[in-house]
């Protein structure tokens, strides 16, 4: 999308239509219907609100005992047991599409991981998902899921009528996937993973991307068709996490020059931290900063346009700053600051 105050345009990949999304029981988003049923609120076109059952086989479910409602994947299994006839999983699936859509997002980021344990259930909900949203949109949809199998159901149920798809993703570990983007003609995230593991520092990262990119390249697939994901890993495990990353996007940029694109799950570096929606905007600027030009991010609640004009002097966003370029050990001070009140 084109974002005011960028030189160029930033790649928003949605991530709302994940069956891993989750509202907290005693949140806003969980109450009760006029039944009396517990139930995932979500406004209607008109304002009203609209009630998605939770059904009991869900509250059977870890997640829900400890508190976590996976609404998605509540809305995709009542969408497919209906045939994606009208009930209220369809008309909640089509309402979170589009927020999304409308928000601007360039893809719709597609995961079925925990739908199921079953791979099969995996695959065969992948391939109705992407079905069934296709018809929704004229978005084009990333295909995400941490088996290869499970995106090769879901490429090949693409039609290409919304555009062309987004594989999510490749990486040393499963160089294959570059193949499916090749024969289904899909642009395509590549990651800094490792062959076997998460990269541990910038060298990694810009290692193991590296080594991908030029693969990528060699098969066929141009820059402008890659996004490269250098992984995002949590500030409050480890105060070199976002150094790390931030470094590695400018190394990339620097190494490939303008028609790769950079992107990363923001929100991963704010697990565990308070103020989730400061630290990620403040992230967000920081990566654009080291030429970052897109995000697997959540559009609705975060938009560029804000994130971009946001008073960077402040003392809360200084804070921030401090503790996700490494000087801020163990965000001392930013927790103490949000412990006094300070952040607001």
């Amino acid at each position: 999308m084109k974002v005011k105050g960028l030189d160029r345009e930033f790649i928003v990949v949605g991530e709302n239509t994940h069956c891993t999304r989750v509202f907290l029981r005693k949140g806003q988003r969980v109450g009760e219907n006029p039944d009396g049923e517990e139930s995932v609120l979500y406004p209607g076109p008109d304002g009203e609100t609209k009630f998605l059952v939770i059904p009991e086989a869900t509250k059977k479910s870890n997640d829900f005992k400890e508190g976590r409602v996976k609404h998605v994947q509540i809305a995709v299994k009542d969408a497919m047991a209906n045939d994606g006839n009208p009930c209220p999983g369809m008309d909640y699936l089509n309402h979170i599409v589009q927020r999304q859509v409308n928000a601007g997002v360039d893809f719709l980021d597609l995961n079925v991981d925990e739908i199921s344990f079953s791979h099969a259930d995996q695959q065969e909900a992948m391939a109705w998902l992407v079905r069934t949203v296709q018809t929704l949109t004229k978005t084009p949809l990333s295909v995400d899921s941490s088996l290869i199998e499970t995106i090769e159901s879901g490429l090949s149920a693409y039609d290409g009528t919304v555009g062309r798809p987004l594989l999510n993703s490749a990486s040393l570990e499963r160089k294959d996937a570059l193949d499916l983007a090749v024969q289904y003609n899909s642009k395509v995230i590549i990651t800094g993973a490792g062959e076997s593991g998460m990269p541990e520092n910038t060298e990694q990262r810009v290692s193991n991307a590296s080594q991908m990119v030029d693969l990528a390249v060699e098969k066929g697939i141009p820059l402008d068709d890659i996004q490269v994901d250098l992984l995002v890993f949590p500030i409050s495990v480890d105060s070199k996490f976002g150094r790390h990353y931030l470094d590695a996007v400018r190394e990339i940029r620097g190494k490939y020059g303008p028609e790769i694109h950079i992107t990363g799950g923001m929100s991963n570096v704010s697990f565990g931290i308070p103020a989730r929606g400061l630290v990620n905007d403040a992230f967000v600027n920081f990566a654009i900063e080291e030429g970052a030009d897109g995000g697997i991010i959540d559009p609705v609640t975060r938009k560029i346009e804000e994130i971009v004009a946001l008073d960077q002097d402040s003392n809360a966003y200084q804070l921030a700053k401090n503790m996700l370029l490494g000087e801020d050990r163990n965000c001392k001070s930013f927790l103490k600051a949000f412990r006094k009140g300070e952040l607001n």
